[in-house]
């Protein structure tokens, strides 16, 4: 029995305990504890348990509290242990708080034996994958001062998160985001300086990403994010926030006030078609670099967003007051025809003689140029 996985059975029900272990023996070693409080002791202490499950409704401490505590802790075994919760009559509120505590899955009461060993042997072979990849990490990191991953990490990130979604439903997205007209920027102002750049960028995406998140690098002037469990509008529109984000920066490199631009590509499955890791990471790839194909400082979706949106009054102001007048000349024609009414009513009650009919007719003009 030493030799098999051991699995912490929690449940003040004996007959449910016994019920779980009928399924099990065999397979794992069990554990048994009858409430919360005497399971998150026993977590602390042994090491050897690999996974838990769990009742909801126990005395002491519950089965979210459990959950809480359990990621929560310290601990990183515990932060990443298996933890499935014994699903009975709980409401769907009930179900979708244990999700956001970090829930691994849930099983059915009355599952059986087939069922529950399925699920326990997918999310420990997870769990050996993440630790793996956890403890061959500092190999794969390119830059141990920025902690940013090489380009075959997030391809193993993303394989990782792709088999989870496979098993279990859901998204995984990637962004690729690229600094338009890096190698010029690299020329004038030199390759370190222009690395130095990429390290600042980072350091703001960064603060942005969440904790699932992963961040490394995919070319010169290039990095990549692999968001597990991101349906590809969310990270269509997070991509939208950095690329706006970056484009109202003001960045002091060497003495000189530099404006950037990014150019960003998303990809997304089951949404992208692709049947690979790397696949998706370049179809991402490919999308931003047409986006910088397109002129740049856009977001590339296939068909989610827009390649270019338009701009708010507030955000061209934005850009105005950093200096930043270039990204708003493509939305001029669109920003003049939102404040017409209001220069017709400042021409009217302030008695001016403002052209506005001059200004409708010239921005008629400028668009039967462009169609």
């Amino acid at each position: 029995m030493a030799s098999l996985p051991r699995i912490l059975i929690v449940d003040d029900s004996r007959v449910v305990r016994v019920t779980l272990i009928q399924h099990l023996k065999g397979h794992f070693d069990i554990r048994e504890e009858v409430d919360g409080e005497a399971a998150w002791q026993a977590l602390v202490l042994d090491h050897s348990i690999r996974a838990v499950i769990s009742d909801l409704q126990m005395p002491k401490l519950n089965g979210f509290e459990l959950l809480e505590r359990v990621r929560a802790s310290k601990l990183r075994r515990l932060q990443q242990l298996p933890f499935i919760l014994v699903s009975g009559e709980e409401s769907e509120e009930e179900r979708e708080k244990a999700r956001e505590l970090g829930v691994s899955d849930f099983v059915a009461k009355g599952a059986g034996g087939t069922e529950l060993l399925a699920r326990l042997k997918n999310l420990l072979e997870l769990s050996s994958a993440q630790e793996h990849l956890e403890s061959g990490r500092q190999l794969l990191v390119q830059d141990p001062v920025s902690g940013l991953f090489t380009r075959k990490y997030l391809e193993l990130q993303a394989a990782q998160a792709l088999s989870h979604a496979a098993r279990q439903g859901g998204d995984v997205s990637a962004m690729v985001l690229g600094f338009d007209g890096y190698v010029g920027l690299s020329e004038r102002l030199g390759a370190t300086v222009a690395e130095q750049v990429g390290q600042r960028f980072a350091t703001m995406l960064v603060g942005k990403m969440r904790k699932e998140d992963s961040l490394g690098h995919f070319g010169d002037g290039q990095f990549a994010v692999v968001s597990p469990g991101t349906a590809p509008g969310f990270c269509a529109k997070f991509a939208e926030r950095v690329r706006e984000a970056v484009e109202l920066a003001r960045l002091t490199v060497a003495g000189e006030t530099i404006a950037l631009t990014v150019s960003i590509g998303v990809a997304s499955v089951p949404t992208d078609l692709v049947g690979s890791a790397g696949a998706l990471l370049e179809l991402a790839g490919q999308r931003m670099s047409a986006a910088m194909a397109a002129g740049g400082n856009r977001t590339e979706t296939g068909g989610i967003l827009p390649a270019i949106r338009p701009i708010t009054i507030h955000h061209a102001l934005e850009l105005l007051a950093a200096d930043r007048s270039a990204p708003v000349l493509p939305h001029l024609p669109a920003l003049a025809r939102q404040l017409l009414p209001l220069l017709k009513l400042m021409s009217q009650e302030l008695g001016l003689a403002l052209p506005v009919a001059e200004i409708e007719h010239r921005l008629s003009e400028r668009e039967s140029r462009t169609q």
